[in-house]
């Protein structure tokens, strides 16, 4: 048997279980390194949402600076505000872990040159990205919810409901849209340009995202009895995931979930694919 005879004789692996490896291999690797640093993702998870709720329901009804009053009108507050912080932490994990590293990769690291080597598709090495994420932004979730729900002063409490049906298919989906929006940011956006990211794109989002107040709250904000606000802050994907973490955490008044899902998973697929798009064209040109 000639040496062609042989080579033609070894079974060949197929393109969708090489990519299938390749795509495993990819986030084995995030997620070494994100055993890795787990004491700095700890630390960078937790430290904004402990800083809101220790201002907010610790010091302020120390100083008798409640949020809207004091004793019930304050746990109420509370009560918005907990599940609002872990929305805000699934949003900012996942602009981190896949904008932030997307940009040094494409940056001075051009680590991004060795990972689209890998033997799968384009996209695939983006989807990863987002699968990677989406996992920090759950891990996040964890971690910051039981803090929240206890850092606050003595007579305030929040008053949680955790509805598990909501919790198992609601924050997944809200982990995952916030990877693919920190997917497209990582690829519009360059490393000199981090800055402008934040200050004209994130900093807007965490602020009217509903994180510290509910979306049916904005309704007195009108103008000529159009309610400007609450119409505007409705293409802000962050007041979705908010609306959606009360929903699953608390029977606080919340926006109605056939709006909350189908808008998360609509925002999760414009999201992924803009993101692809622009991964593909940095990659390419």
């Amino acid at each position: 048997m000639t040496a062609a005879e042989r080579i033609s004789t070894v079974p060949r692996m197929s393109v969708a279980v090489s990519s299938l490896r390749a795509f495993r291999a990819l986030l084995l690797r995030d997620l070494i390194v994100l055993r890795k640093h787990m004491a700095e993702f700890a630390l960078r998870t937790v430290m904004q949402p402990f800083l809101l709720c220790f201002v907010f329901l610790y010091i302020f009804p120390k100083i008798g600076q409640g949020v809207g009053g004091g004793g019930q009108a304050q746990s109420a507050f509370a009560t918005v505000l907990v599940p609002g912080v872990v929305g805000i932490s699934v949003m900012f994990q996942g602009v981190q872990s896949v904008a932030l590293t997307m940009a040094q990769e494409f940056g001075y690291t051009r680590e991004i040159e060795d990972r689209v080597q890998a033997p799968c598709p384009i996209w695939l090495v983006a989807v990863a990205k987002v699968v990677s994420g989406a996992a920090q932004g759950l891990l996040s979730a964890l971690i910051v919810l039981p803090i929240a729900a206890v850092v606050h002063a003595p007579g305030v409490e929040a008053h949680l409901a955790p509805h598990w049906l909501l919790i198992v298919t609601l924050v997944p989906l809200s982990c995952v849209a916030m990877a693919g929006l920190g997917l497209l940011l990582g690829t519009v956006f360059e490393a000199r340009n981090i800055g402008l990211m934040f200050g004209f794109i994130v900093l807007p989002i965490t602020f009217l995202g509903g994180t510290y107040y509910e979306w049916a709250r904005l309704a007195p904000v009108t103008v000529g009895g159009w309610h400007w606000l609450q119409t505007i802050v409705l293409a802000n994907p962050l007041i979705y995931v908010n609306e959606g973490m009360r929903a699953a955490f608390t029977d606080a008044p919340h926006m109605r979930l056939y709006v909350i899902m189908p808008v998360l998973l609509g925002f999760a697929v414009l999201f992924i694919g803009l993101g692809l798009r622009a991964f593909r064209r940095r990659v390419l040109f």
